[in-house]
């Protein structure tokens, strides 16, 4: 968490942002774990203030905000950070404001991209146009989930020996899918998650495909799951609403929604927990 749901549903949010331009980066110094910021605050500050953002983009599961000189701001979220707009859910874990003055607009008006992030796994970087190819490039990371054809995503995994929930999270292969989705699309393309990706049939791509758009679209219209600890937010700090929606995630020893026979059961893949209703999702030689 946060994985593409939520990411998307953080770039729309800030998204009326293109156009603005930057006028201070401020780096609070508090007591908690430093998070990654490259490169430094006094840099950044010199390589960013006074320019334009053009685009609001999103790569996997991270946000680019490209400015007038082909740089982009990467922010990456990763286990707990939030790209917001105003009113964190606390100060202390403010790790990064930028300013911003949308002079593009009828009246200029102030505001201000926030990265809070609890945990301080997450990052800010300014990278230029050759470091995006390096770091977010096709070597590096697969074509998004929402942008996938089916014979691209077979070619990608119908030789790997790999359990297909595994294979899933490899972001070399396909960029932004995370555990919680990938129990969520395997429930739905009623494909057994330890099932080897070798041993899925044409027809079982297509039902993994379709899934993938059926789910992946559902949790942004939703936008994205809040979890129990609260953490993930919108960018206007409001609780996403998909965790009401989920079939399978987190509700082992529940009855199936779907078959009313099954019970969903959890099991532990690559010490990752999946989820799963053993009678919808019957492991078979050949998927």
């Amino acid at each position: 968490m946060p994985e593409l749901p939520e990411v998307e549903t953080m770039r729309r949010g800030i998204a009326h942002v293109v156009g603005s331009v930057i006028t201070e980066l401020h780096v609070p110094q508090g007591t908690c774990k430093p998070i990654r910021i490259q490169p430094d605050a006094r840099k950044m500050r010199r390589q960013i203030v006074g320019q334009t953002i053009t685009s609001v983009g999103r790569r996997g599961k991270r946000v680019l905000a490209v400015l007038a000189t082909g740089d982009a701001i990467i922010f990456e979220p990763r286990m707990t950070g939030l790209v917001l707009l105003n009113a964190p859910p606390d100060e202390e874990h403010v790790r990064v404001a930028i300013h911003l003055r949308h002079s593009h607009l009828a009246t200029s008006l102030e505001s201000q991209i926030i990265f809070w992030d609890r945990r301080g796994l997450g990052s800010v970087r300014v990278l230029d146009p050759e470091g995006q190819a390096k770091e977010l490039g096709p070597h590096r990371l697969g074509p998004d989930a929402l942008d996938i054809s089916v014979s691209d995503l077979s070619q990608r995994f119908a030789t790997s020996r790999s359990p297909i929930k595994v294979a899933l999270l490899d972001q070399g292969r396909l960029a932004g899918i995370g555990n919680l989705y990938a129990s969520e699309i395997l429930f739905v393309a009623q494909i057994h998650p330890a099932v080897s990706c070798s041993d899925i049939k044409a027809a079982g791509w297509k039902r993994l495909h379709a899934a993938m758009q059926f789910v992946l679209t559902e949790a942004i219209r939703y936008e994205g799951s809040t979890l129990g600890d609260g953490t993930y937010r919108n960018a206007l700090n409001q609780q996403g609403s998909y965790q009401n929606h989920h079939r399978v995630y987190q509700k082992s020893e529940n009855q199936c929604l779907v078959c009313r026979r099954g019970t969903v059961r959890r099991i532990t893949q690559s010490q990752r927990s999946t989820f799963f209703c053993p009678i919808c999702q019957r492991l078979r030689k050949r998927a």
